[in-house]
Order: C-alpha cells, then structure tokens, then sequence
C-alpha cells in the first residue's frame, strides 16, 4: 500500500480492481539470482556426467565429477549469503540437485561398479542409499529455522556421496589387480550405512561456525597448507581415509557423550 492511500481508498475501488491491486501485491519477484544458481546446475551437471561415466565404464571419472559437484554445491551457497541473493528458488533448486548428485549418481556408480553382481540385494542397498537422501534433506530443509548451526543431524548428503565415491576412485585409481565383484558385499554393506547414517539422530559437525572474517592464528594456516600438501600427493586415498573419519565420528561422538553422561550421574 503506498503513502497516498489508505485502507479507505481501498475500499473504495471496485472489486475488480481490489482483486488485480491484491494481486500485484502478493505477485512473487519475478526473475532468479544468475550466479548461485549457475554453481547449482554446475553441480547439477556434474552429477549427470557422473552418471553418463559410469554408464561407460570410466568408473574413476564418474566418482571425480561427485567431488566435483561437491565443490560447486559448497560455492552456490557461500555465493548466495555473500551476495546477499538468497532466495527460496535457489534453496529447492539446491535440494533438488544435491538429490541427483549426492543421491542418484553415487548410487548408481557404485552399482554399475560392484553392486550389480549381487542382483537384487545390490539395487536395494542403492536404493536405501536414495531414499536416505531425499529423506535426509527433506528433513534438513524442515528443520533449517531452528536446527543446531554447529551440527547436521544425521550424515549430510554430500559426506556420504564423498564415501561412496571415494572407494570407487581409490580402486579405479590403483589399477590392482582386483575385481569390483569380490569387493560387493562389503561396498554393499557400506553404501547402505551410508543411506542409514543419512537418516539416523546422529550429530555430525558441520564446520559451519567457523569463522572466516576474523583474524585466525598463523599456524593455522600453516595447518590449511599442509591438508592441501597431503590431499595433492594422493587425492583418492586422502579423500577416502577423511570420509571413512568422518563418516563414523558420529556414532562414536553420541556414544561418547552418552558414557560420559553415565559417569557423571
């Protein structure tokens, strides 16, 4: 409602014009933030070829290109806050991709990979594996007003595509003498931990407190240099071993914390 008027003008007009004015005013921006949602379909993109790799059979690719999308969904939303161009579009265009590639894409390059030879038993693990992460994100998208900044409840999408992955690029990578069929059945249990951990009351630390504008001590960054240093000598395996870390240190944080509530009572 503008200055001039006043709820009388309004009830003035006709009932054609109170119902397009009411509607102008209710009428969602039109148009979407260009830059957060470009990282979005990269990494929306990203997933898709990771599918179209595995189709292939260029199974070390296929589990690059998630971690790639990790890196573009990681920017789309660092983007949007520094941008100040949130918005509700970006958020369920940002779920919707993670499902594909967090949740479709590992999902299938670990089938196509390994999980194929076990038949029926394989398709559900990676369909456990999907559900997890759409459930999960549903989830985290209802929760988001008030959740807990410094933790996820239950394994984020983008760590349990990054241990799906991780163990596929490992593999691929070393070129041993190895076939993904003898491997199955543990990869199997692994990929269906992965989609349970996804939707358990687990708390996992999520990074999201740190703070990135304030002075840091300088070992700290001496700290950063020396993870990039390791992560370059051998991405597959440094990638797979903080997967494997993190992946666990859920359970072992809640059973922490519940032996140490025993003790103190």
């Amino acid at each position: 409602m503008t200055q001039e008027e006043n709820p009388t003008d309004l009830e003035q007009k006709t009932g054609g014009e109170k119902e397009d004015e009411l509607n102008e005013r209710i009428r969602p921006p039109r148009g979407v933030y260009l830059l957060p949602n470009l990282f979005t379909t990269s990494a929306l993109f990203a997933g898709f070829y990771s599918i179209i790799a595995a189709i292939n059979g260029d199974f070390e690719n296929a589990a690059i290109a998630i971690f790639v999308a990790m890196a573009f969904d990681t920017l789309d939303g660092r983007v949007a806050r520094m941008a100040n161009a949130q918005s509700a579009f970006g958020a369920e265009y940002d779920s919707l991709s993670d499902v594909i590639a967090f949740g479709l894409a590992p999902a299938l390059v670990a089938f196509l990979w390994a999980l194929n030879d076990l038949g029926k038993v394989g398709w559900v693990c990676s369909f456990i594996y999907v559900a997890g992460t759409a459930l999960r994100l549903a989830r985290f998208n209802t929760q988001l007003e008030f959740a807990d900044k410094r933790f996820f409840i239950g394994l984020a999408s983008p760590a349990a595509a990054a241990l799906v992955a991780s163990i596929v690029w490992t593999f691929s990578a070393a070129e041993l003498d190895i076939d993904p069929a003898d491997l199955s059945i543990p990869f199997a249990a692994i990929v269906a931990f992965a989609g349970i951990m996804m939707v358990s009351n687990f708390r996992f630390y999520s990074f999201k407190v740190v703070n990135n504008q304030g002075r840091i001590p300088f070992v700290y960054l001496l700290a950063v240099v020396f993870v990039f240093s390791v992560v370059a000598l051998d991405p597959a395996k440094t990638l797979l071993t903080s997967s494997i870390i993190y992946a666990f240190h859920g359970p072992i944080y809640e059973a922490w914390r519940k032996l140490f509530k025993k003790k103190a009572e």
